[in-house]
Order: structure tokens, then sequence, then C-alpha cells
């Protein structure tokens, strides 16, 4: 019995554990991004809280105007992403010019998409805001909340640009091993981000006091910052990055080539797109409940997103990783690295699943609030603590399959389960049960469980071990 026993230990391990080279590898790629992300995530804490700080109604206006705004960010990223299964794939088959084509194909489509997305949020900006301000509330609290999201909103919209470019440019980078330029380019601007949100939101050193329009002209200014680094940095190393070399001699792209990221990328764009605005719906539907739920959703989203870092560079890590060893044709070794880097993530978000349950009960407290709004907080924290570990095998197995190109399974995977079931679910118990908003948010961040048994399949049964660039 314990020779049985040490021999399935021994398997275990050598499935799922890696030497200290595979660590030192998947850490090399991992933590510039985990630095990254970690810093502008930290810095954004910082801003909810200084903006959490001047009162609950301009913290609610700007947590709404970034809930709409998310849905262009994963729009673009969704965008580049599907291109970028593709770059991945041609640096590891050393092809510089299917890296410069697919480049450019990211170019026109955040072009195309930023004008539709300024274009929506000026015509139907107040409408969208006025979304989720339908909950119980004095009307004086829902219209400084509106007019507070659209002073931020159309500060916001200028910073686009920028924040397009910097994804097209970054992400081909990242895909192409050079991950270092793009932390230190997004260290630096979360820097400038956070000493004039100081300078700006309240007034300091003989700036203005600008209140929401100066946490939004900081995060603008930023983005530019950002921009600025990486363009300098890409367009003068042509030896560390040689597609960037007659990058902009022609815009055009080989009609066969556009058809095939159409074909793999237009799924992922629209699974992006329409995840997010499954986010945003969720947050509305929990908004029916009140304001003090706006506000306290805003606070645990904006914890979350920082102990929500390591799963999601590691994410990336899978589909940067991945996506090399299928483009040559290492499928073998593909499979095997994918073993070990989900259980990787999984057991690296239950430390930080320990964090924010210690962190639950006091953090709430920071922010200028009710005692309702900080009771909300926290609880809702707990609940998306414990299951921290599942979303970490998620990610892991959606970027998985994604790096393969399999984006219509991804699509079916991720948003349209988002959509009949998580929205489905939040609709109806919010507005036909009288359940407390804290059961409604545990029974559909729990409805996930079934996500997980579906990704275990499909990564188990290997249906993304494809090379897409072999011809």
């Amino acid at each position: 019995m314990t020779e049985k026993r040490m021999f399935f230990t021994q398997k275990l391990k050598t499935r799922y554990i890696g030497d200290k080279a595979f660590y030192l590898a998947v850490l090399a790629v991992a933590v510039p991004i985990m630095i990254q992300n970690g810093i502008t995530n930290f810095v954004s804490m910082l801003d909810n809280i200084m903006i959490g700080r001047i009162g609950t109604e301009q913290m609610s206006g700007a947590s709404i105007v970034n809930q709409l705004i998310f849905v262009y960010n994963l729009c673009i990223f969704g965008g580049v992403s599907g291109a970028g299964i593709f770059t991945a794939q041609f640096f590891g088959q050393k092809n510089e010019e299917g890296i410069r084509q697919t480049f450019r194909f990211k170019i026109w489509l955040v072009f195309l998409l930023t004008g539709a997305a300024v274009l929506l949020f000026l015509a139907k900006g107040e409408a969208l805001i006025g979304l989720y301000l339908k909950g119980k509330g004095s009307d004086a609290s829902r219209t400084l909340t509106l007019s507070s999201g659209l002073s931020y909103l159309r500060v916001m919209l200028t910073g686009l640009p920028a924040f397009m470019l910097v994804q097209a440019y970054a992400g081909t980078l990242r895909e192409c091993n050079q991950t270092m330029l793009p932390m230190e380019a997004g260290i630096t601007a979360v820097l400038v981000n956070l000493c004039f949100n100081y300078l700006l939101i309240y007034g300091k050193m003989g700036f203005p006091k600008l209140g929401i329009v100066g946490a939004a002209l900081a995060t603008v200014l930023s983005r530019y910052v950002e921009l600025a680094i990486i363009l300098v940095w890409t367009h003068t190393h042509d030896r560390e990055v040689p597609f960037i070399r007659g990058l902009y001699k022609t815009m055009k792209i080989p009609g066969r080539l556009v058809r095939k990221v159409f074909i793999k990328g237009i799924p992922l764009l629209l699974n992006e797109t329409m995840w997010a605005a499954g986010m945003a719906m969720l947050a509305q539907c929990y908004s029916v409940r009140g304001l003090d739920v706006v506000a306290a959703m805003n606070i645990n989203n904006t914890i979350g997103n920082v102990f929500s870092i390591v799963f999601i560079s590691l994410g990336n890590a899978v589909a940067i990783i991945i996506g090399q060893l299928l483009g040559a044709g290492k499928m073998e070794e593909a499979k095997d690295t994918d073993n070990k880097l989900i259980a990787f993530s999984v057991l690296s978000c239950i430390v930080t699943s320990a964090g924010m349950l210690l962190a639950a009960p006091f953090f709430p407290g920071i922010y200028e609030t009710t005692p309702e709004v900080r009771r909300l907080a926290a609880a809702f924290m707990r609940i998306y603590a414990l299951f921290l570990p599942f979303h970490a095998f998620l990610n892991a197995c959606y970027f998985t399959i994604r790096a393969g190109g399999k984006t219509i399974i991804t699509f079916l995977f991720d948003s349209v389960f988002i959509w009949i079931v998580s929205v489905t679910l939040a609709f109806c118990l919010t507005r036909f049960t009288a359940m407390r908003v804290e059961m409604v948010y545990v029974i559909v961040t729990f409805a996930d469980f079934l996500k997980c048994f579906l990704g275990f399949y499909l990564v188990r049964k290997g249906v993304w071990l494809a090379n897409i660039v072999s011809n």
C-alpha cells in the first residue's frame, strides 16, 4: 500500500510540479507582468481611496464610469489578443514578417474600436451612468453621483488613444519575450498617476483643487507618459525587436492572414467585450439593491483587483509560453508545461486568498463612508477571497484554450456562460426575491463551479493542442 501511495505521489509530482529551471523560466515571463499589474492596481486602489475620501457619491460616480470603460478596455484587449495568438506563434517560428503583419492588424483594429467607443460614450454617457442609479437612495445623492460621473467620463475619453496604442505595442513586445519594457513604462506611468492624483485631487503645491476631475486628468497624463516611453524605446531598439524595421512602410496586410486572424480573433474580441459587458450588467443587477451596494461593490472590486494580480499575470504567462511552444510544434512539451502552470497558479492563489480574508475586516475602514457600506464591502471581500483559487484555475484554462487558437470554445466557455448563467441568476435573484444581497453574490459567484468542471475537461482532452501558423 505504501509503495502504491509513493508511486501515486511521485506521478502527481512529475505531472504538476516543475523543477527549478521551469519556475525560473515561468517567473521570467510572469514577474514583470505581475509587477506592472501590481503597481497599476495598487495605485488604482490609492486613486480610489483618494476619491472615496472626497465623498461616497464621487467614489460611486468614478466607479460606474470605470465599469463602463472597463468594457472598452477589454474590447481592446480582446482585439489585440486575437492577433496576439498569431504573434506568439510567429515568434516561436522566428517569422519576423508575420509579427509585423499581425502588429499592423492590431493598429487598424484599435483605431476602429476606439473611434466607435468615443462616439458611444459622447452620445449615451449620461444614459449609461443612469442605469446604475435606480436603487435606493436620495435624489440629491443620485444627482451628485451622475454629475460626478459625467465630469470624470469626459476627461477619461481623452486618454483612450494613448491606451489603445499602449495595448498594441506592449502586447506585441510581451509576445516577443520583451516583458521588461512594458513593466518599466507601466511603473513610471502609475507613479506619475499617483503623484498627480495627490496634487490635482486635493490642490497641493499650488495646483488647483479639482477633485474627481483631477483624478481623471492624472490618469490621462500617466497614459501618455507610458505611451511615450514605449514608443521611443521600441523605435530605437530595432536590434532587440527587429519586427519594428519597416513596420510603417505600408499598412497593407495580406488578405489570407486577415481572414485567419478574423476567424480566430473575432470570437475572442466578442468574448472579451461580452464578458466585460456581462460584468457591467452584473454590477447593474446588484445596484438595484441601493447606492450602498454600488459603493460596497466598488470597494470590493478595488481590493479584489490587487489580490487577483497573481493569477492574471500567470494567465498571461500561460498564453505566451504555451503559444510559443505550440508555434514551434512542441506539443508534448506544451501539454506538460501547461499542467505545471495551472497547478502553480492555483497553489499561488490559495496564499493570496488567505491574505484577502485577513484584509476583509480592516480595508473598508479606510473609506469615508457609512457603516453599512463598510459592512457590505467586508462581506463581499470574504466571498471573493474564498473563490480566488477557482478563479486562478478558470483563468489558466481560458488562456490555455486560447493559446491554441480555439477562440470559439473560449467564447462559449467565458462570455456565453456569464450571460446565460451568472447574469440570469443575478437578474432574477435581485429583482424577484427578497434575498440578502450578500447571499445573491455568493450564489452568482459560486455558480462558476460549473465552469471549473468544463475547463478541466477541455484542457484534459487537449482540444487546444494546435499550431495555427504552420503554413
